[in-house]
């Protein structure tokens, strides 16, 4: 049913890098829009951003600014999230949040519509976008899952620095060229910001994203298992080993998944190739597979390296890549905002 409505929305953040993709996807989305307002912290307020023909001027981010919104894009941080998400809810905004303040809340969808959109109705004012990592995984999971049905999975990630922010781009690329000029190398950014302790980034690999918790889990691969466990089932057993590398954008993960019932891998490459946002690039013989440099730039989930386990007829593994600002990120939250205003358009 056609349906005129149309839509207040904020992105929240929008200075920031995932916040610049969500504006730059606003422009082509299906969304009928009315009002778009940018905000973001005091020290961005002011700058403006081009939006079609017309330039948006920023505007620091206060409860008020958004009474009459209708959707609310978040991508400012964890606490800003928390301090202004109830507030505009408040105001009658429902928000789509990419932090992981709200992700594990009983009552707060966790969405990646390729795998759980019917979620999206369920909402209370809040919507949370999954960790990057987990939706790329989840997306790839699902269609196997309803087939074959999943009953264990083991994922090592090889996560793009753009995932750790701005200021880990501009440290993995100064130290490359340090080290190839021979120059000294000295470390501020990774692999935790916060942390005393950093390591090198260029030509080297580091086994922590994010803080360490007690059982010896990084708080990154902790959401991994979480995340998929709430998005697809809970009694799917998770482990994550999360590593980030030298690559400035795309994430790459390498996943053993066991299932229920044996395995033929061309059934499988069927499925994969059929299910809605994932791209199969399978063909061994001619040395194609994903690239994380493929697959910067692209909505998709890519799918490769498809094979069965050599000992056991119930297990597969695969390699798995995607965008991690877009399909991880800003990409998803966009697709959860237009099933979100066809739902609500079509009941208006």
């Amino acid at each position: 049913m056609a349906y005129t409505r149309k839509w207040n929305v904020a992105v929240v953040g929008a200075t920031g890098a995932v916040g610049q993709q969500m504006v730059r996807l606003l422009q082509s989305s299906a969304i009928p829009l009315a009002n778009v307002v940018l905000l973001s912290s005091q020290r961005s307020a002011g700058a403006t951003v081009a939006f079609g023909d017309a330039e948006l001027v920023v505007q620091e981010a206060t409860p008020d600014q958004f009474t009459g919104i209708d959707i609310a894009l978040f991508s400012a941080g964890g606490g800003v999230s928390k301090q202004l998400i109830p507030e505009a809810v408040q105001r009658g905004a429902v928000c789509i949040d990419n932090t992981s303040a709200y992700r594990m809340e009983r009552d707060v969808p966790l969405v990646v519509p390729e795998v759980n959109a019917h979620r999206i109705a369920d909402h209370r004012g809040i919507i949370a976008n999954p960790n990057c990592s987990t939706i790329q995984l989840v997306v790839a999971l699902k269609p196997i899952h309803d087939v074959l049905g999943v009953r264990s999975v083991v994922v090592s990630t090889y996560q793009a620095v753009s995932g750790a922010g701005a200021r880990a781009v501009a440290e993995t690329v100064r130290q490359t060229q340090a080290e190839l000029e021979g120059r000294s190398v000295t470390p501020d950014v990774l692999p935790v910001a916060s942390l005393p302790i950093k390591h090198p980034i260029a030509f080297n690999a580091i086994p922590q994203i994010d803080v360490f918790s007690s059982n010896g889990f990084t708080l990154e691969e902790l959401k991994m298992v979480n995340e998929t466990k709430k998005i697809m089932e809970e009694d799917i057993a998770v482990a994550a080993t999360c590593v980030r590398v030298p690559v400035l954008n795309g994430h790459s993960e390498s996943v053993r998944i066991t299932c229920a019932r044996p395995i033929d891998i061309d059934a499988v490459r069927t499925l994969l190739a059929q299910a809605p946002g994932v791209v199969v690039v399978d063909d061994v013989q001619n040395q194609r597979y994903p690239l994380a440099r493929d697959a910067s730039g692209c909505p998709d989930v890519f799918v490769g390296r498809i094979r069965r386990d050599l000992d056991d007829a119930h297990t597969m593994h695969m390699w798995i890549v995607s965008d991690n600002l877009l399909k991880g990120a800003a990409f998803n939250a966009m697709q959860i905002a237009e099933h979100l205003t066809k739902q609500e358009g079509a009941r208006s």
